[in-house]
């Protein structure tokens, strides 16, 4: 269990008893301390049932999360970048917390529908008149 708290920003702050973190054997380089040494993290945070946030930024962190996401809507992140596991817990949470700011994000504001300007329809109907006509030449020359 994770006990310290995870600031998110100045409204969010996900308690340390709702992160679980598991610590397993990772990959890559490290040479025998890989072998040895449970340095991967693997954070887990069930945003489905979480107080710290609200309605929308759940269904957004869902959205994001992706394959991450549980079908009981815990998120996993796993970390195994580098070799100590301190440092892999603090890239979990971090990457944690980039996803819930993302899903905290406003939404954009709603686009207003434009119409074309007056000159732009004009020169559009020249050009295609103009194309118009040059096909009308390719034709055969009728025989007057």
């Amino acid at each position: 269990m994770a006990s310290d708290p995870l600031y998110i920003n100045d409204r969010i702050t996900i308690a340390g008893w709702e992160l679980t973190e598991q610590f397993v054997l990772a990959g890559g380089p490290g040479g025998q301390n890989v072998n040895k040494v449970s340095t991967a993290v693997q954070l887990f945070y069930n945003i489905q049932t979480s107080p710290a946030l609200n309605e929308r930024v759940k269904i957004n962190a869902m959205k994001l999360a992706g394959r991450r996401m549980s079908k009981e809507g815990v998120l996993m992140i796993e970390a195994s970048r580098f070799r100590s596991q301190e440092r892999n817990r603090e890239d979990a949470r971090e990457r944690l917390k980039e996803l819930i700011l993302e899903a905290a994000k406003p939404p954009p504001p709603p686009r207003r529908k434009t119409k074309p300007t007056k000159g732009s329809v004009e020169r559009r109907l020249k050009a295609k008149s103009g194309r118009s006509d040059v096909k009308k030449m390719r034709g055969r020359p009728s025989g007057d």
